[in-house]
């Protein structure tokens, strides 16, 4: 089975950027799972911010973080990224990578922690001034 491993996290002022990846190593073909990204702030539910497709020719990100999140991957790296521009304190939680050996990359799956075999043990980002 895969193993997901987060970095880049941290604490940042409101308005900065970070870069997130999510590198995979251990068993299947990176480029055969489907890609997600998810956060989880204090008491509160673990939600869906980003997935992406095989070939990272389709993508997708939460409206709370449109314009300002963009997910990304290099398969020759076995790694997926998101970049976070313009952030706010709201985006204070742990991050979650995840992969999906799903067949369909559809809005009906990719929002859905349930869709992700395999996760990663998150990493902690925190906007603050």
């Amino acid at each position: 089975q895969v193993q997901l491993v987060e970095s880049g996290g941290g604490l940042v002022q409101p308005g900065g950027s970070l870069r997130l990846s999510c590198a995979a190593s251990g068993g299947g073909t990176f480029y055969s799972y489907f890609l997600g990204w998810f956060r989880q702030a204090p008491e509160k539910e673990r939600e869906y911010v980003a997935a992406i497709s095989w070939s990272g020719g389709s993508t997708d990100v939460t409206d709370s973080v449109k314009g300002r999140f963009t997910i990304s991957r290099d398969n020759a790296k076995n790694t997926v990224y998101l970049q976070m521009d313009n952030l706010k304190p709201d985006d204070t939680a742990v991050y979650y990578c995840a992969a999906s050996t799903g067949s369909t990359f559809s809005e009906k799956y990719y929002p859905r922690a349930q869709a992700y075999e395999y996760w990663g043990q998150g990493a902690q980002v925190t906007v603050s001034s």
